[in-house]
């Protein structure tokens, strides 16, 4: 039934029991437009929201591993050959002032590491052995997350330390006593296992030995293939400045210098321009959202026309009845936008709690969405407001 209009101007109240009356007469098409602007807002939250939080996450890991870690590997000669770090870098490298660590690891090509070893050796799984220096694990800000990390005694033997990923393609969960695998043509026992290491992915595909084991077990001399090197947090473009010509005086320009974390800064890079694509998509549907609701108050606006002519006969001036009609549609979208806001906020906390990120939803992608919501309702009322307005008393009451 049709609210009574009370004499005088429309207030607040009266501009929302009208709306509410009208929306509640169509309680499925309501629900459909009101749909089309949820999903919209709920898209640009969620984006904006995942992202955000990975950002974050992004800064925590940051923030605990730390920006200053360099890496030195040798690059190609002046004849495109395969160039090569000298023994004493590391040395050399120690005696800067700004240099807090220095460690090293060598690559050995030629041993492959099995489950077993009945696995054929075209069946190795990718994964890379290195011999490494016992400081490697502080230098790079990894942990280990079963069993033991190399020590002096340790790194003399034929052990081994598997990276996250290498274990997880050689069946291996938690180090147990005894537990061996087979590298370069020998058992290797298992005493532990890495967790990922943000900073140096690479490490997480490895096998790592101590640098004596490398020499003296699988018969070569090991290089250096890359150092990592932690420098004072205030210094670390001064030192990335210097460290080719004192890793290797003769030649710094066959020396390749980079920082790890600039990778992780490029990734995020990556997502925001990402993210602005997924946050256009949400906007498309804004606008289809946005179409809804227009349609809605047109077709409206015909099927009530009996409705309009007996509130204008009741007294009802033309600003009232756009008033009304502008009201629902603000209402509509508000319905939608609210809805969004609520969806969206549980997508990115679920989204976020399953990858272990905190839920950062920044306030402005909260209030833009509902600023969006209400410049939708208007645009897309104006004219059926402005429509509905425009019929005569009379010649609605005659349809009614």
């Amino acid at each position: 039934m049709t609210p009574a209009l009370r004499p005088g101007r429309l207030n607040l109240y009266d501009i929302l029991r009208l709306a509410g009356s009208g929306l509640g007469a169509r309680p499925t098409r309501v629900v459909l437009s009101a749909l089309g602007i949820a999903i919209g807002i709920a898209a640009m939250i969620a984006v904006v929201g995942i992202s955000t939080s990975s950002r974050a996450e992004l800064n925590r890991l940051l923030n605990a591993l730390g920006t200053n870690l360099l890496s030195v590997e040798p690059g190609t000669s002046v004849f495109g050959d395969e160039a090569t770090l000298p023994d004493e870098s590391i040395a050399m490298l120690n005696r800067i002032a700004a240099v807090e660590a220095v460690t090293a690891i060598g690559n050995l090509a030629d041993a492959k590491v099995y489950r077993n070893d009945k696995i054929p050796r075209a069946e190795s799984g990718g994964i890379a052995v290195y011999a490494t220096r016992l400081n490697l694990l502080a230098t790079v800000g990894g942990t280990v997350a079963s069993g033991v990390w190399l020590n002096a005694a340790i790194a003399q033997y034929p052990a081994v330390v598997l990276g996250a990923k290498a274990a997880e393609r050689l069946g291996i969960g938690t180090v147990h006593m005894g537990m061996q695998v087979w590298l370069g043509g020998q058992w290797f026992t298992v005493i532990g296992v890495l967790a990922p290491i943000p900073l140096v992915p690479s490490l997480d595909l490895a096998a790592l030995i101590g640098w004596q084991a490398g020499a003296r077990y699988l018969g070569s001399e090991v290089e250096i293939t890359t150092l990592y090197v932690r420098a004072t947090p205030g210094a670390v473009e001064a030192v990335r400045a210097i460290l080719a010509r004192t890793a290797n005086p003769a030649a710094p320009n066959e020396v390749n210098v980079s920082r790890p974390s600039d990778a992780l800064a490029a990734e995020a890079a990556a997502e925001s321009a990402f993210t602005g694509l997924l946050l256009g998509l949400g906007a498309v549907a804004l606008l289809v959202g946005g179409i809804g609701v227009a349609n809605t108050m047109v077709i409206s606006v015909l099927e009530r026309r009996a409705e309009i002519g007996l509130r204008r006969s009741q007294g009802a001036t033309r600003d009232h009845i756009r008033i009304q009609f502008l009201g629902e549609a603000f209402l509509l979208s508000l319905l939608g936008g609210g809805a969004g806001v609520i969806l969206g906020y549980g997508v990115t906390a679920v989204y976020a709690t399953m990858q272990g990120w905190p839920t950062v939803v920044p306030g402005w992608v909260i209030a833009g969405g509902l600023l969006a919501t209400l410049l939708i309702g208007g645009v897309a009322g104006l004219y059926p407001a402005i429509r509905a307005a425009r019929v005569a008393p009379t010649e609605a009451l005659a349809v009614g």
